[in-house]
């Protein structure tokens, strides 16, 4: 039996790569991707990474402007396994957590959450005021996972791209996806 599909979002919050790293990792686990991209994403993707838009739209199965309120990922007889927006600016998540759905990027989330589906958000953004919060909380309570792209160092990265990969393997566990990105903890040897 074939496994449903995972939409994934880029908004335009600094780190793009997550969006990217993870259609890659879902592109090698063979999972068919859906993927959108808001107007301020193809910015930050230009400005943050080496990847042109094009590049990225290849990575994915289907690819969808954010202004295509009709397209598949818009509607709750679309079955999905769910959606993961990587990175999620605080726009994109004051907007599902309103239900004031103004593009493609936030409906298709919207509909995640009415359908019961598993919906991940990995807000980029530093500090946080009361309204994040509270927008985070009312995600929360309504069945959202917020999985902020925060670094381990159990695994004692090397690099950037190790603190990538591992963030976007921990959320690739959230959907029981079989991947190799992550140094799993094994504990604290005795005598340590």
């Amino acid at each position: 039996m074939r496994s449903l599909p995972l939409i994934i979002a880029i908004s335009g919050a600094s780190g793009a790569i997550y969006g990217i790293e993870l259609l890659k990792a879902l592109k090698t686990a063979g999972v068919e991707t859906h993927l959108v991209i808001s107007k301020t994403a193809q910015i930050t993707i230009a400005h943050e990474t080496e990847y042109s838009l094009p590049e990225v739209q290849k990575l994915a199965g289907h690819f969808y402007s954010n202004a295509d309120m009709a397209a598949p990922i818009s509607s709750g007889s679309f079955k999905t396994m769910g959606m993961i927006i990587a990175p999620c600016s605080m726009r994109s998540l004051a907007e599902i957590a309103t239900g004031c759905t103004t593009t493609l990027l936030t409906r298709a989330a919207d509909v995640i959450l009415k359908e019961r589906r598993r919906l991940v958000l990995m807000p980029r953004e530093t500090p946080l005021h009361s309204i994040h919060l509270r927008n985070m909380l009312t995600l929360s309570d309504m069945g959202a996972i917020i999985a902020p792209p925060l670094p381990a160092f159990y695994s004692k990265p090397k690099s950037l791209d190790d603190i990538v990969k591992h963030t976007i393997g921990r959320v690739l566990d959230l959907f029981d996806i079989e991947h190799e990105l992550v140094k799993r903890w094994e504990g604290i040897p005795v005598g340590a």
